[in-house]
């Protein structure tokens, strides 16, 4: 059994701070009007809104280009969140724990980098080392990247960690976005979603969720629902 996290809307906010931090890390290396307006970020990959960020300010993105993007995006963020930590969300770190004391395999499923991801997490007090299952928005196999290939990176290493395979249906995606609900119904994994970043519940039930909850506060409602879940796929095993 295994619930994937994602980060940012889901277990905590930082309000824009890792945008703001890549046009930052821009800026630095184009000058003061490199801008972000029109790029969208909510749920994508981080190598995907620096290709995006590039694009946007008439640069063609090259592997070095990119590189630096990323080492600097991480100086950035670490400046940021030193003057302003990100929130932990409503009920995150309770679920974690929660899902951790039944006894359920926990992972990160994120658009972010693993630096800046450790970041973010570090900030708002919601430890790494909960998740034994990581998978990293530059992972992704395919090109173009996809979020909706993470999922099975995430199965292949709980058959490392484990030594046994996963099911589809044993598997639950928390997260904010429509990208989250549709790489959890593409991968047949239940999905719980909640509309603490930017989307609507409609949006989120539209895409597919199987549950979709205002925030993560009730810890023993979520919980109950992702055991009852992942219980009755180990039941029809």
């Amino acid at each position: 059994m295994l619930v994937l996290f994602d980060i940012d809307g889901t277990l905590l906010t930082g309000d824009g701070v890792g945008l703001r931090a890549m046009r930052s890390a821009g800026r630095a290396m184009f000058g003061p009007r490199f801008a972000s307006d029109g790029v969208a970020y909510a749920g994508r990959l981080d190598p995907l809104i620096t290709d995006d960020l590039l694009a946007a300010n008439g640069l063609t993105a090259t592997p070095e280009q990119r590189a630096e993007l990323r080492r600097r995006y991480a100086e950035a963020l670490r400046t940021e969140l030193a003057s302003v930590p990100v929130r932990r969300l409503p009920g995150a770190l309770e679920l974690v724990e929660s899902l951790a004391s039944a006894g359920v395999t926990l992972g990160l499923l994120t658009g972010n980098y693993e630096e800046t991801a450790a970041m973010k997490l570090a900030s708002a007090e919601i430890p790494i080392e909960a998740f034994e299952i990581r998978v990293w928005g530059d992972e992704s196999p395919e090109t173009p990247p996809h979020r909706d290939h993470l999922p099975r990176l995430a199965a292949e290493r709980y058959l490392a960690a484990r030594g046994a395979a996963l099911a589809a249906d044993a598997v639950v995606i928390v997260g904010d976005t429509p990208g989250d609900v549709r790489c959890a119904v593409v991968n047949g994994h239940a999905c719980l979603a909640v509309t603490t970043g930017r989307y609507a519940a409609e949006e989120l039930v539209r895409e597919g969720a199987t549950r979709v909850s205002a925030d993560l506060r009730d810890t023993s409602a979520e919980t109950r629902w992702i055991l009852r879940t992942l219980r009755r796929a180990a039941a029809s095993a």
